[in-house]
């Protein structure tokens, strides 16, 4: 009775919390202190080093899980530009002359591991206006004679079928053609026909004999990432500048690359396109899809980018009265943008004319262009092309530059059907007055801008409209 009360005593005193219940447990439970726990939220943070075109460059602290779309996006806010979803993290490498666009999925770190310690690659961020356009227009991206669909398929495959076919795990487009492919180990380069399929990247050894006894395995994807080489003939004496290799994650050198070479621009696009859907497959296809979530009721086949909500809700207006009022007349709104324009113009020669320049009036339809993104003053018709080339071989992608042939004229530079023209502005003095012009002095205009203006709202006697200039962007 006397242990009973003095049990039933203890009991009525209040347990108190032990505040170091890891110094009296017993040795067989299984304790773990909250800092022996990871967190959540702590993840490693690393410095990457982002080059612009111009090779201004920008020191970024980034967790260790960054991708490359987000990067993206942390430079987009950091230097206030427009995300209209055409940039693009680019890998160089730049010993062995090698580029690529990594994948907006693709993690960052991981995209650096590969890197060797003696090389001094880079990262760059520019627009690549090419990124996604096969979903948009696939029939031009996979030309006819390139690509074979499955027997049981229809002759005639619509723009939706072919996007399905590639995407689809059960069937998937043959690709096929000639392409010259450098010996392993040698100099020599080897033109052979070569064919996609879901399983890799095969050529004939007979001619264009398509029977599994003749067909020899050249290359997988799972283990490997597609560059585009941008110096092929210079470094591994390509016979065409239209080179594209497969480099494995862990390569020790050149040695190791596997290198092919198409005939045109077109044939390279075309398999460098193939590959990358056989490689990402719907991951691609959710990378396109992925700015566009949250705008209920728009397909992104065939909505436009939009520049930013306040560019969006900006009304015309009119202040020269009493009373403003907004102008609800697109045809009157035209009108005074363009004299808007011109009394802009008009401005920039008082401007000029207040700084102590005697003619600045009559020098200024030869100077106001060089403030412009798309001018880029004396570069040559290669690094025109390369500039293009790195943005994307997209329908309009343009830009205006010295002519090194003639001082006194200009080039405008531009993108059509997978092909980079070349079309001369020519300078015309009429009745003491210098215009400019691109079709003989039937169209002129006072300066460059007009004439840019003009032909982004007109075709005229350009294949297309110019539509994306390239900018040498400033980090």
């Amino acid at each position: 009775n006397r242990r009973k009360k003095k049990d039933d005593n203890i009991l009525e005193i209040p347990s108190i919390p032990n505040p170091f219940p890891e110094l009296c447990c017993s040795p067989f439970a299984s304790v773990l202190s909250a800092s022996l726990l990871p967190k959540a939220t702590s993840r490693k943070k690393q410095v990457i080093k982002v080059y612009s075109e111009d090779d201004t460059s920008r020191a970024l602290e980034v967790p260790s899980d960054i991708t490359a779309r987000d990067v993206c996006q942390l430079l987009i806010l950091k230097n206030h530009y427009i995300d209209d979803h055409s940039w693009t993290l680019f890998e160089q490498l730049t010993h062995t002359g090698l580029g690529r666009a990594i994948e907006d999925h693709e993690l960052v770190m991981e995209v650096q591991s590969n890197w060797a310690m003696e090389e001094e690659n880079k990262l760059y961020f520019r627009k690549n206006y090419a990124k996604y356009e096969f979903f948009k227009n696939p029939l031009t991206f996979f030309p006819d004679h390139m690509i074979s669909f499955p027997s049981e398929t229809n002759a005639a495959v619509s723009h939706s079928g072919v996007l399905q076919m590639f995407l689809s795990s059960s069937t998937y487009p043959e690709i096929h053609g000639y392409l010259h492919a450098k010996e392993q180990g040698k100099k020599s380069w080897k033109k052979l026909y070569f064919l996609l399929r879901r399983s890799g990247l095969y050529f004939s050894t007979k001619g264009t004999s398509k029977e599994p006894r003749h067909l020899q395995f050249f290359c997988e994807f799972s283990n490997s990432d597609m560059y585009m080489s941008l110096t092929g003939k210079k470094i591994f004496g390509a016979p065409t500048n239209y080179g594209f290799c497969f480099k494995p994650n862990k390569s020790g050198g050149t040695r190791d690359l596997k290198q092919l070479c198409a005939d045109d621009e077109q044939s390279r696009t075309c398999w460098m396109t193939a590959i990358r859907l056989l490689k990402y497959g719907m991951q691609l296809y959710q990378n396109y899809m992925q700015p566009y979530q949250g705008r209920s009721g728009c397909s992104p086949l065939n909505v436009t980018p939009m520049r930013s909500i306040s560019e969006n809700s900006l009304v015309a207006m009119d202040f020269s009265g009493h009373r403003s009022r907004i102008i609800e007349n697109p045809t009157e709104a035209l009108s005074v943008a363009v004299e808007e324009g011109l009394a802009w113009r008009r401005r920039g020669c008082l401007r000029l004319n207040s700084h102590g320049s005697p003619i600045a009036m009559s020098n200024m339809g030869t100077s106001i262009h060089r403030s412009q993104s798309w001018f880029h003053h004396k570069i040559s018709r290669e690094e025109a092309q390369r500039l293009i080339l790195q943005h994307g071989l997209v329908d309009g992608v343009f830009l205006v530059r010295d002519s090194q042939s003639n001082p006194k004229t200009f080039v405008l530079s531009l993108s059509h059907g997978l092909k980079i023209k070349h079309f001369q502005i020519v300078p015309l003095e009429d009745d003491g007055k210098l215009f400019y012009t691109l079709d003989d002095g039937h169209t002129r205009f006072t300066d460059l801008i007009q004439l840019v203006e003009f032909y982004q709202l007109n075709k005229g006697v350009l294949p297309c409209k110019l539509k994306h200039y390239c900018a040498r962007i400033a980090l």
